[in-house]
């Protein structure tokens, strides 16, 4: 197996936006995406009364983020669970509300650099992409099972692949024969199929098949929309939240989460905005934020980040 490695993506500008919150005594910062524990090891050096509860649905992502975190001692407190298990996460370890909440989106360092977990298309492997090997189909259950419509949908929806009915097409026909079992025939299977000149542009012609397999096989997207609303709320007043994503599929649904709470909810023509109508949270960043050149140059999967980050300004009435 190979050693799995872990940059933190903008860690200074993660540290620096939850300064506020964490640096109170007793503050408590959620990591609803563990991974190997680069951040939270980080926040975690940086607040040194701050205790840590760390989410992640990969149990071996678990096991190596605790040897990691070890150091600190009772201060951690790791929860096998995915990211919309929050509220369940934090009543059973007897909290109502923390002080920060912080989402590494997408696929970890560990799930693409170990070739077994199947998540990489530079590598053949088996074709399995879960991110909890413990439970749910494999990325092989779906190419082999999914009918051509269904297939078709979420290449397109969830990969945003323009040639997703002829990839569909493709991949059907050829499980007739045989089913499929690597990842390496299915990249063959890509290239074959997307034309010449599209393979030259956009980057790696099965970019967004395995992004549109590893998001279904996962249920990326349905975990976030709830995960997010669910994180709010377990926010005291002044408690931030931060969310790294990778692509425009789980911006679109920060963005669009963040922004409806930060609307007032004043009737039009209202003299006065009553307490009850004024925004949840304050916005904390114009925008997503995205990482310098300098950053990338030092670890290109900084390139498709994009931080958002959002405090919250009242409790609900």
């Amino acid at each position: 197996m190979t050693e799995p490695r872990h940059v933190p993506v903008l860690l200074d500008r993660i540290i620096e936006l939850f300064t506020p919150a964490l640096s109170a005594p007793s503050a408590v910062l959620v990591d609803a995406t563990l991974g190997l524990g680069g951040h939270s090891d980080a926040l975690l050096t940086a607040f040194p009364e701050l205790t840590l509860v760390g989410l992640d649905r990969d149990p071996d992502a678990l096991a190596l983020a605790g040897e990691r975190l070890a150091r600190h001692g009772s201060r951690v407190h790791l929860v096998h669970t995915v990211y919309d298990g929050l509220p369940d996460a934090l009543s059973g370890l007897g909290l109502s509300r923390v002080d920060g909440v912080l989402f590494d989106l997408g696929v970890s360092s560990m799930q693409l650099d170990v070739a077994e977990r199947g998540f990489a298309y530079s590598q053949d492997a088996p074709l399995d992409m879960r991110m909890d090997q413990t439970t749910g189909i494999t990325a092989a259950d779906v190419l082999n099972t999914y009918s051509h419509g269904d297939l078709t949908r979420i290449l397109r929806v969830y990969g945003e692949e323009k040639f997703a009915a002829r990839i569909a097409a493709a991949v059907v026909a050829e499980r007739s024969r045989e089913p499929f079992t690597t990842s390496g025939r299915l990249v063959e299977l890509i290239y074959a199929v997307v034309p010449a000149p599209a393979r030259r542009t956009g980057g790696h012609p099965a970019k967004r098949t395995f992004q549109a397999l590893r998001i279904e096989v996962n249920s990326e997207l349905d975990v976030l929309r709830r995960a997010i609303p669910a994180a709010l709320s377990a926010l005291r007043v002044g408690g931030r939240i931060v969310v790294e994503s990778y692509q425009s599929l789980e911006d679109r649904i920060v963005k669009h989460a963040l922004a409806e709470l930060a609307k007032s909810t004043a009737p039009p023509g209202l003299p006065v905005e009553l307490p009850e109508h004024a925004p949840r949270i304050r916005l904390l960043t114009r925008g997503a934020e995205q990482a310098d050149d300098t950053e990338i140059a030092a670890n290109p999967r900084a390139q498709s980040v994009r931080l958002r980050a959002a405090e919250r300004t009242r409790e609900d009435t």
